[in-house]
């Protein structure tokens, strides 16, 4: 499967509990922390629920 780079470009001050568990479900926590990730469907949901604090670019 494909590869993604996902990018944290906004704090989780303020939002939902779900919304801060899922991105420390995906090993993000601070601002432009970026990690890589085999893009299955259980990491697209989770990219999905949280895309207006990420950034996510394919790696091929």
């Amino acid at each position: 499967m494909a590869t993604v780079k996902i990018t944290q470009t906004k704090s989780t001050i303020d939002r939902p509990k779900l919304q801060k568990a899922t991105i420390k479900a995906l090993g993000l926590g601070k601002i432009n922390r970026s990690v890589e990730k085999e893009l299955n469907p259980a990491i697209a949901g989770m990219i999905n629920k949280v895309q207006h604090l990420v950034t996510v670019e394919n790696q091929g």
